[in-house]
């Protein structure tokens, strides 16, 4: 495989940022034009990767943000100062969105300190590579669907006694739902099940004008690539994609912009694509 990225490798999940080489390009591509004006959004997994790309560009755009991260705090500081840098209100809350109480009590939080809440983006992930289905234990099956989805049901749920007509709830998902991954199958499962929990909910909740939309990265340069993958494998993140490159945040964080959007408003349900070229069924 073709070499893209330099060879490196971080100890823990989710990873840092601020250990990266080169640096993820996390900075809006666009000037901001009052997409979300007078909105709060709630992105977890904010601190670093899409989930920092998404919490500056919604601040360009207008909104104030809260971040839930895990423990990073340096990743989280820096994204808040980024958020206000914009001219916004930020607020970082560290915990595990794997905790029903936690997450009740982070929007409880955001509510607090802002009055109200408008977009929520489900972010917050996790993934283990490990080349045998038997490899895959117990701890780290429970782990990864904590996470990734018991995390989204969670949070979606504190969130939902707060949104009303006008709000969006953007999930990340993964191309890896579409086309599978043999060394992440309990990831990629996860991301599959992000698929039908967007879809199923966008019909739940259309009639209360509440738009529930997703976003399938490719390969993207983010902390959990070298958290996940050996040097070798980091490597070469990207190189199969159709454009022969990894994506940046920023490349993804454009769609979460505009789902959370009026500019989406006549969008639900639906998912969003920026892998590189793959073609997917969506």
């Amino acid at each position: 495989m073709a070499s893209t990225m330099p060879g490196q490798t971080q100890d823990r999940q989710p990873g840092i940022e601020a250990e990266m080489y080169p640096a993820p390009d996390y900075a809006p591509r666009f000037k901001g034009s009052g997409r979300l004006a007078g909105k709060v959004a709630l992105v977890s997994g904010g601190d670093s990767g899409i989930g920092r790309a998404v919490a500056v560009g919604m601040a360009r755009e207008g909104a104030d943000v809260a971040i839930i991260y895990l423990n990073e705090h340096e990743d989280a500081n820096k994204t808040r100062d980024l958020i206000e840098a914009e001219g916004r209100r930020a607020l970082t809350i560290d915990g595990d969105v794997g905790s029903k109480s936690f997450c009740e009590a982070a929007v409880d939080e955001v509510i607090g300190a802002f009055g109200h809440l408008d977009v929520l983006v489900n972010n917050a992930a996790e993934q283990h590579q490990r080349e045998h289905l038997d490899e895959i234990s117990e701890a780290q099956l429970e782990r990864t669907f904590r996470t990734n989805v018991f995390g989204v049901f969670f949070l979606t749920q504190a969130a939902l006694k707060h949104l009303g007509n006008g709000a969006a709830i953007v999930n990340t998902t993964s191309v890896t739902a579409y086309k599978g991954s043999p060394a992440l199958i309990d990831y990629s499962a996860t991301r599959g099940a992000i698929v039908a929990f967007t879809r199923s909910l966008s019909e739940q909740l259309v009639k209360k004008g509440i738009r529930v939309n997703a976003v399938a990265p490719g390969p993207i340069w983010t902390p959990l690539i070298p958290a996940s993958f050996d040097a070798e494998r980091v490597a070469a993140h990207g190189s199969s994609a159709p454009m022969g490159r990894p994506g940046q945040p920023n490349e993804v964080a454009a769609c979460h912009v505009f789902l959370a959007s009026e500019e989406a408003s006549y969008m639900s349900g639906q998912v969003l694509h920026p892998n590189g070229g793959t073609v997917v069924n969506s």
